[in-house]
């Protein structure tokens, strides 16, 4: 009888530890995040303020790949994608430029908002996904940096 005591008192002492042991979904994030570090993006939580007319409501706490731009590039943009591939800044216009639309284009849908500023090119995903959509995201902020 005293031993079945000691085995729940043990139990019950190390129970919490399996509280500090991540979720599945934490897991593959942070596999996600390494292996974007490896193709040279940079990766941040950050909780942006999201337009009032986007039609699907993004989360309060996003993130954001990010990568240097090259010397020479000072075009400042901003788009939003309000439903599956379509793109539009903040006056709810479409995106013009046919070169820019193409590598929007190639996001995932769960890509809430890419911007461009002089030093560099942010891109807010919702992190639904695998090694496929981290390689187009990567190759788009490429093309695109």
């Amino acid at each position: 009888m005293t031993g079945w005591i000691v085995v729940l008192l043990v139990a019950m002492a190390l129970s919490p530890l399996v509280w500090l042991r991540p979720s599945r979904r934490q897991s593959g994030q942070m596999a996600q995040r390494l292996a974007a570090r490896r193709l040279g993006l940079g990766m941040q939580l950050t909780q942006p303020e999201w337009p009032h007319w986007l039609e699907s409501s993004p989360p309060g706490s996003c993130a954001q790949y990010h990568r240097p731009r090259r010397r020479g590039r000072d075009d400042c943009w901003s788009y939003w994608q309000s439903a599956p591939g379509l793109w539009l800044n903040q006056w709810r216009e479409p995106c013009g430029d046919p070169v820019l639309q193409e590598c929007l284009r190639e996001l995932p849908a769960d890509v809430y908002k890419v911007e461009a500023g002089a030093q560099m090119i942010a891109l807010y995903w919702g992190e639904r996904g695998g090694e496929v959509e981290l390689s187009a995201i990567a190759g788009a902020l490429a093309k695109l940096a």
